[in-house]
Parts: structure tokens; C-alpha cells; sequence
């Protein structure tokens, strides 16, 4: 039986993923109603062709499709007689055949459950069908389709549980192809939860041994591999790991304004980059797991581009400022005042004057401070020390 889960040439997405991503979009305020028609219909073939009876009956609660009762009552006969089938066979392994064919056929009916979108009994059969399993490679994989049902859930709790559970399987030995897939569930599951910065190292990491296409393209993956760089790496290590990397350029690309968001980023192009960074906007909106990160992403990226312009000024006015980024002085002057308020920025406005000067931190003298600051806790410390030896 082909599972909805797995992939079927192995550069293909789960069609469960697919499902809800197109339910997002679906929900969302930003499509149009033309494309609403032809996602539904989209869902509708999804969940019919799958038999998802108990989540064609939460869509339908969501007021996302419309209740059609001969076909909701259809699919739960199929749900009830393929699950008759099934535990037949597990009663017939576990009599008549061996261990692995008893693991098997448990595993064919955790991935039922998977299909037809049945959270609770699926995680519940995986967890029999674990019991059933001993190498390490085929509890990985029980682990993975229990990451698939987190995703499309968006349940970051069982991801989170899962990826320990991954990680502590790996202390006991396994192979590095699935090290490397568990790495891309762990970035996407960051990213999910703006964590950005670790999202970039782990997806930096992947980007020669990707294989996880069940998720989605490898052009996705670069979207979000440049996206989470741009605002958790400097610029050195952009040049290095981003700007300069083989398997970036060649897909780069193919992804609309990505090209440009980066590399004008890099090049101090500013006026490019906020015309770049306004075509990325529409798909970061429309991404399913970026969406409710959108606007902490924005502005993230606007104090990147700020800090990177306002690093090469002792004093800037701030409507050379404005021209650089193509944008008027009173755009500026409340974007920066935001950020100055909210310590993003280290420089103060001088309205009066129309310039900007910049008082960045002095790294070395907070080191030296620092330094000072806990050399006069070791002192005491050590003279307390002394006064109980002496005793």
C-alpha cells in the first residue's frame, strides 16, 4: 500500500504536506477568490482520494469545504473496511508468520492511519509497531513519519519530543543520510519557531546532502536557507557560506527577486534591495511556515540593512540616507526613530540638523569592562576563601 507520507520517487513531496499548505492558503485573507476555487477543489480531490474522513469533518467545521454526507459516509466505510483488512493481516502474521512480517503489517496500518488523517490512532500504532522494532535505521524512520504528522499538524510540541527522540537514537549508532534528513526537520521545526539563527546553520549545513523532498523542493529550501542567513550571519560568513556557495548559485536564480534581495544586500545596493525585498514579501507571506514569523522577519531584515549602512558613518544626514534607500526623509526619520527606541539601533537623530550620528558600542572597551567587572568578583571571592581557611 502507498502511503501518503512516503515519497514515491523520492523527490517528491508528501502529498499530506501539500494538503496543508493549500488549506493555509485556503484560510488565508490574501488569496484571491478565483485561486480559493481551485484550491479547494485541490483539497476536496486530496482528502477524497485518501479517504480523510475525520479531517474532511474538521475542514468542514472550519467552514473551508462544504459537508457532502453520501461522500463523508462513503469514505468511512472504505476507512472501515481497509482497517478490517488490516488488522486481519496482523492476526495472520502474528499466527502463522515471523517477527518482521508482524512488524510490517502494524507498519502498514500506522501508515493508513497517516493517510487518512487520523493524528491520534496513528501515533498510537506507530508506538505498537516501535514496540515490534529493533534496528535503529526503521525506528528513525517511525520517528520521521511521527515529524510528518507534527508538521502537518504544526504541532511543535511532538516535533520538538520527536527530534530528542531522534538524537538520543543516534547516540546508540545510525546512518548519516538520516543525520543529515534530521537536520532539515530540526531547521524547518527553528524556523517554525523563530529560532533563525540555528534554522541557518542547520539548513547551511544540509545544503551538499539534501535528500529531504518529502518536505518540499530543493529550490524551497534554498528560499529559506538565504532567508534565515541574511539576518543571523555577518557579512563574512554571507560571503563564505551564502553569496559565494555553488549549490546556492545554480538555483538561486530560479527563485523570483531571491537573487537580488541577497546580493544587494551584499553589494550595498539599497534602493535594489528594498525593491527586491517588496517582491519577496508577497511569498514569505504565503509561505505556511514563515507566515506568522512575517512581521518580526521584516523587521529583523530592515535593522540588518540599517546597521550594515549606518556602520560606514561617524555621521550620515538623513537624506543622503533616504536616497541610498530610495525612500523619503519622513519614511526614514520614523523608521529609524522606531528602531532607535526599540535599542535595535546605536545612533540618535538630529532633527534640527537633519543628521544622524552614530555612538556604536565600543567592543573593546565593554570587553575591558567586562574584564575589570569580574576580576573585582574574583577578588572577593578569593578573599572570603581566605578567611575561612585561616579559621
Amino acid at each position: 500500500m502507498d502511503s501518503a507520507m512516503e515519497t514515491q520517487d523520492g523527490t517528491q513531496q508528501s502529498q499530506q504536506l501539500v494538503l496543508a499548505h493549500n488549506v493555509f492558503l485556503l484560510k488565508h485573507p490574501d488569496v484571491s477568490d478565483i485561486e480559493k476555487v481551485r484550491l479547494s477543489d485541490e483539497v476536496l480531490n486530496s482528502v477524497q482520494s485518501n479517504d480523510m474522513t475525520s479531517y474532511y469533518e474538521t475542514l468542514v467545521t472550519d467552514k473551508v469545504l462544504e459537508l457532502d454526507q453520501s461522500l463523508l459516509e462513503s469514505m468511512r466505510a472504505k476507512n472501515e473496511e481497509e482497517i478490517k483488512k488490516l488488522d486481519e493481516k496482523i492476526a495472520d502474521a502474528e499466527e502463522n508468520l515471523g517477527e518482521s512480517e508482524v512488524r510490517e503489517a502494524h507498519l502498514a496500518k500506522s501508515l493508513y492511519y497517516i493517510r487518512i488523517g487520523e493524528k491520534e490512532k496513528a501515533l498510537e500504532q506507530l508506538k505498537v509497531t516501535e514496540s515490534k522494532t529493533v534496528a535503529v535505521g526503521q525506528k528513525m524512520d517511525l520517528v520521521f513519519y511521527t515529524l510528518q504528522i507534527g508538521l502537518f499538524y504544526m504541532d511543535f510540541d511532538l516535533i520538538s519530543k520527536s527530534i530528542d527522540k531522534a538524537k538520543n537514537l543516534f547516540e546508540g549508532g545510525g546512518d548519516w543520510e538520516r543525520k543529515n534528513r534530521l537536520k532539515v526537520y530540526e531547521g524547518l521545526y527553528c524556523m517554525s519557531t523563530r529560532n533563525f539563527k540555528k534554522a541557518a546553520n542547520l539548513f547551511l549545513d544540509s545544503i551538499s546532502t539534501f535528500t529531504t523532498y518529502e518536505l518540499f523542493p530543493y529550490d524551497t529550501f534554498i528560499f529559506y536557507t538565504v532567508l534565515t542567513s541574511i539576518i543571523s550571519l555577518d557579512r563574512v560568513s554571507l560571503k563564505q557560506k551564502v553569496v559565494d556557495a555553488p549549490e546556492i548559485l545554480t538555483v538561486i536564480g530560479k527563485i523570483p527577486h531571491l537573487s537580488e534581495f541577497l546580493n544587494s544586500l551584499y553589494d550595498c545596493q539599497y534602493k535594489s534591495f528594498f525593491l527586491a525585498f517588496s517582491g519577496l514579501t508577497e511569498q514569505i507571506k504565503l509561505d505556511r511556515y514563515l507566515h506568522p514569523h512575517f512581521r518580526f522577519y521584516m523587521r529583523e531584515v530592515r535593522t540588518v540593512v540599517y546597521s550594515q549602512f549606518l556602520e560606514s558613518y561617524k555621521s550620515v544626514t538623513i537624506e543622503a540616507m533616504a536616497k541610498a534607500f530610495g525612500v523619503t526623509v519622513e519614511f526614514i526619520d520614523m523608521e529609524l526613530s522606531r528602531f532607535i527606541a526599540a535599542g535595535k539601533l546605536h545612533c540618535k537623530i538630529d532633527k534640527v540638523a537633519g543628521v544622524l550620528e552614530t555612538n556604536r558600542p565600543d567592543a573593546k572597551n565593554a570587553l575591558y569592562q567586562a574584564t575589570i567587572k569580574q576580576g573585582d568578583f574574583l577578588l572577593n571571592r578569593i578573599q572570603k576563601l581566605s578567611r575561612v581557611i585561616d579559621l
